[in-house]
């Protein structure tokens, strides 16, 4: 474990910010909230990438998310930088390794007068056909999200949400399964855990997920027959699987899908009154965030003396940490969604 000395030093070198977290020897901002001069972002959802920061550093599959969401507003200049290469940035040497959230996703470690720090961004541990997974790494300051930060979520195996799917689909063949899916992420996983699970049908997609899920397929993620909903008849539909925006779900575009069975995939379906509230009649419980019992394994997997815990569930993280001996504190960083 590390000493004062060195916990000292990390916090007068990575400090909090009105737009977010500020790496000082290297002059830059992690997933800043408001436009800066240099920005390094871990992935591509809009809460971390955001538009009109003049430089970028991010994975090559994070620039090219950007630039199909914000076209010319994604950066002034966008630098790839891939998995594990090194680069120097002022005083500090920063370097990207998989976070497993989404395509293009990473942690940021920063080494500096002899001090690890690692912003691990939105992560989740377990594995995931569209993108790497999770790389531990050990440091000094692990700054860790916190977003199912409360021992109550448990995450279960994706495979037995992909089988209630897929047995309400056998159970009810003349109605239309819509999944409410976020765009980026969410959306291509639903696909690539459905074809791993032998359904090899076509999968119709609301018009708004189009572009991204083609997007990964061009970056090399194979997500099987994809269609347009556009393109099928309400007779078509029957027995058939919708992905749509979790808004579109209920709203008047639904009603021209026939007999809809409204469905959502998400960490928040564990909660019930989150589903009622939504109109869920299947919440399936697939996240793509680390649940408690990953958040509170990594912690101790990383092995670092400090944890810094930022947008989520911060306290009882917090809390933990310190139980088990680690110095650890809220950054209560603001502008992170909880949706996913």
């Amino acid at each position: 474990m590390p000493d004062a000395v060195c916990l000292s030093a990390a916090e007068s070198w990575i400090r909090t910010t009105p737009a977010g977290l500020y790496c000082e020897p290297g002059d830059f901002h992690i997933d800043p909230s408001l436009p800066v001069p240099r920005a390094v972002i871990t992935h591509g959802h809009g809460d971390h990438a955001r538009a009109g920061n003049e430089r970028v550093l991010a994975t090559p599959a994070t620039i090219a998310i950007m630039r199909s969401r914000y076209g010319d507003l994604a950066g002034g200049s966008l630098q790839p930088l891939d998995y594990c290469e090194t680069i120097s940035v002022g005083d500090v040497t920063v370097r990207l390794v998989p976070a497993g959230h989404v395509l293009g996703s990473a942690q940021v470690v920063l080494d500096c007068h002899g001090t690890r720090v690692v912003a691990s961004g939105d992560y989740k541990r377990r594995p995931d056909p569209t993108c790497p997974p999770f790389e531990p790494c050990n440091c000094d300051v692990f700054i860790t999200e916190a977003t199912f930060g409360l021992p109550v979520f448990r995450h279960p195996p994706d495979r037995q949400e992909i089988d209630k799917l897929l047995h309400s689909l056998s159970l009810f063949p003349e109605r239309c399964h819509v999944v409410g899916v976020y765009a980026l992420g969410k959306c291509q996983r639903i696909l690539a855990l459905l074809r791993r699970a032998g359904y090899g049908e076509p999968v119709y997609l609301h018009g708004a997920l189009i572009g991204l899920t083609e997007l990964y397929e061009s970056l090399g993620v194979p997500l099987g027959p994809i269609l347009p909903w556009t393109e099928a008849t309400r007779e078509t539909l029957k027995g058939r699987i919708v992905l749509a925006p979790p808004a579109a779900t209920t709203d008047r575009w639904s009603r021209r899908l026939p007999d809809p069975l409204v469905a959502m995939a998400s960490g928040w379906m564990r909660v019930r009154q989150r589903a009622k509230a939504r109109g869920v009649e299947l919440p399936l419980v697939i996240s793509d965030h680390a649940d408690w019992d990953e958040l509170t394994a990594t912690i101790d997997e990383v092995a670092a003396g400090e944890i810094w815990v930022t947008h989520g569930r911060e306290e009882a993280l917090v809390h933990y940490a310190t139980q088990k001996g680690y110095r650890a504190r809220a950054l209560a960083l603001t502008g992170f969604e909880e949706d996913e």
